[in-house]
């Protein structure tokens, strides 16, 4: 079993730490303020290392699970930082979602200090990731990537393999994008039918008859109409985050975005408004606020 250097352990860093450790894997763990997930790795057995780099001079494979790209980059660079303590040949997996020029930037860095570096951005929820069952967007170095793929299988469903460095990021990126937009428009849709005294089922029921059903608006429909929120548990912030992020790579790549641009200002009103932690199939109820005004 491999040596797993674990940074990380939110909701779903904790799933999968929990997942590797069900699969016999050794594990070092480092979080951050919220000790919840570490506590329950250390009952497991993990070891828990003080520094990014005590982490990664234990560890064949590190892995990171964190929000923002910044996150990722305090992590890996410094003293403390992970490439400082990397040995020859050890493989750096990103699993957040993260802007590809800074996993590029770290990437060479990566490979300066005898490592390889990858992105493998997830899909699925930390349900999926306590059962092995996540959707994994691999990308890098061909010959490290078949080496940790048992691994990755351990916590996968459906594990692919897209392409050089980035692209992992990049596809995810592109994902959330259509994915915020479409929510965000569908919570619209439900907001708006209440300002024209429409039922909101009445709504959906034509919609949904037609090619416009998809799996994002049952997500909304769940909150909109049976108070389900739990059907997407992504937080509004972390949607915003996403999207600002696709919009940045847009213009790293000299084109402007267009479509991106409304669930993006829809989103960051929210944030602004103290709607960060909210889910983003409540975003009904912030259009639905705002149509009421």
């Amino acid at each position: 079993m491999s040596k797993i250097g674990f940074i990380g352990l939110g909701l779903m860093g904790t799933a999968m730490v929990l997942r590797l450790q069900d699969k016999g894997h050794d594990l070092t763990v480092l979080g951050n303020r919220n000790r919840t997930g570490v506590e329950q790795a250390l009952e497991k057995g993990a070891k828990e290392a003080k520094t990014a780099r005590e982490l990664a001079e234990a560890s064949d494979i590190v892995m990171l699970c964190m929000g923002t790209s910044e996150q990722v980059e305090g992590r890996m660079q410094g003293d403390d930082g992970v490439i400082a303590g990397l040995k020859p040949g050890t493989i750096v997996i990103d699993f957040g979602t993260s802007l590809p020029s800074s996993t590029r930037m770290l990437g060479e860095a990566v490979a300066k200090a005898g490592g390889t570096y990858m992105d493998a951005p997830l899909g699925r929820t930390p349900s999926h990731g306590r059962e092995g069952k996540l959707n994994i967007m691999g990308a890098g170095d061909k010959a490290a990537y078949d080496k940790v793929k048992p691994v990755l299988d351990d916590l996968g469903e459906n594990v692919f393999h897209l392409g050089d460095l980035g692209s992992g990021h990049t596809i995810k990126l592109i994902n959330n994008f259509f994915a915020m937009t479409t929510a965000n428009a569908m919570s619209e849709a439900f907001a708006m039918a209440d300002k024209m005294g429409v039922p909101r089922d009445n709504l959906y029921n034509v919609m949904s008859a037609g090619p416009l059903k998809s799996g994002m608006m049952d997500f909304v429909k769940a909150y909109a109409i049976d108070g389900d929120p739990q059907q997407l548990a992504f937080a509004v912030a972390n949607g915003s985050k996403d999207v600002g992020y696709y919009a940045q790579m847009a213009e790293n790549a000299g084109v402007e975005s267009i479509m991106s641009q409304s669930a993006r200002k829809g989103l960051q009103a929210a944030v602004d408004a103290g709607w960060g932690d909210r889910l983003i199939p409540e975003m009904v109820d912030f259009y639905a606020d705002k149509f009421k005004g």
